[in-house]
């Protein structure tokens, strides 16, 4: 399956690319990923997504849902200057369907705009020289923000086979600019038996199209992300150990900054290791391709579930470690299953 995902991957690619030029960094804000399960398993979350949080990994995930939930998510990078959220819900149905709503929110608030406070009466130069001076009284402030909206849309479509997709709207700030885009996801998720499962999300399937007030376009590209898990159960210690590996498949070019590479087709990867004891506490490590080493833990207890991440950067201390924390509730769990 996953050769005809690869197949499919590269005609949308191609296709979209004839006339006009892709920007190959245009999706980053897209790239950072929701959620701390997944964010302490090393970004490695495409065969086992489930949740809320999932339907950003890999739609077809929240088609294991059995009652509605609702999740947020907070982050901080680089020290606290770059915020990142989530807040999204997902509501299924007796008829194996489940839809969903989300919110991701990137940005950067209060960023100074000294344009028009410099009082420029020595050189008249546009720059602060010797003897000029700023008037704190104009400095204007603004903030460089992303959002995006997913509608998440999932169906089982037997004892172990789920598919989804997301529709997503984008919107960008950058002071006065401004854009406005749109795309979607495509995923499927496969349970081989029950240790097994392996997954597969094409992002931005058909390229998505991001247009700035200014009429510049970014085209953002497709990504394949694939991956497999497996469970390993040692039942008198009441302990599950599951490690997961994903890889993320591009196609447009970006050797000098990829892991690997074959012509235009670059490849990164991920993994992680998960600890469950009693499916009530749970220990995560991770590694991805940024060199980030992560480390989680987690807390299941009734239809609470509360995740924290940590990360940080191989010899790039500067940039500040990471830290995110997840909160989902199954919402009126035990109610619903007696409606």
């Amino acid at each position: 399956m996953l050769q005809y995902l690869l197949v499919i991957l590269l005609i949308l690619n191609c296709g979209s690319a004839r006339g006009q030029s892709i920007a190959k960094y245009a999706g980053e804000f897209l790239a950072i990923g929701v959620g701390a399960r997944p964010q302490g398993l090393g970004s490695s979350f495409v065969a086992i997504a489930d949740g809320t949080i999932g339907s950003y990994w890999n739609p077809a995930g929240i088609g294991q849902l059995v009652y509605p939930q609702v999740s947020i998510m907070h982050a901080e990078h680089f020290g606290g200057e770059l915020n990142y959220d989530f807040a999204g819900i997902t509501i299924p149905n007796r008829s194996g369907t489940v839809v969903g709503m989300s919110f991701i929110r990137l940005g950067i608030d209060g960023i100074p705009d000294t344009r028009s406070a410099l009082i420029d009466s020595v050189q008249a130069n546009g720059r602060i020289d010797t003897g000029e001076r700023l008037n704190i009284n104009k400095i204007t402030y603004f903030s460089n923000t992303d959002w995006t909206i997913y509608f998440t849309f999932a169906k089982r479509k037997s004892e172990s086979l789920f598919i989804g997709s997301n529709i997503k709207i984008i919107e960008r700030s950058l002071g006065s600019y401004s854009a406005w885009g749109g795309g979607f996801d495509i995923g499927m998720l496969f349970k081989i038996n029950e240790r097994f499962s392996i997954g597969a999300n094409i992002m931005d399937a058909t390229t998505t199209v991001v247009v700035w007030n200014t009429g510049k376009k970014e085209l953002i590209s497709p990504l394949l992300k694939a991956g497999g898990a497996y469970k390993l159960s040692y039942n008198p210690y009441h302990l599950t150990i599951v490690p997961v590996i994903d890889a993320d498949i591009r196609i447009e070019k970006r050797e000098f900054t990829e892991q690997y590479h074959i012509g235009r087709a670059s490849i990164n990867t991920h993994y992680g290791l998960e600890l469950q004891y009693l499916d009530r506490l749970f220990f995560r490590t991770g590694y991805d391709d940024i060199r980030q080493i992560s480390i989680g833990s987690g807390i299941h207890y009734k239809n609470v579930y509360i995740d924290y991440a940590y990360t940080g950067v191989e010899q790039m201390e500067e940039l500040g470690s990471t830290h995110k924390i997840s909160l989902s509730i199954d919402i009126s769990k035990y109610s619903y299953r007696n409606n």
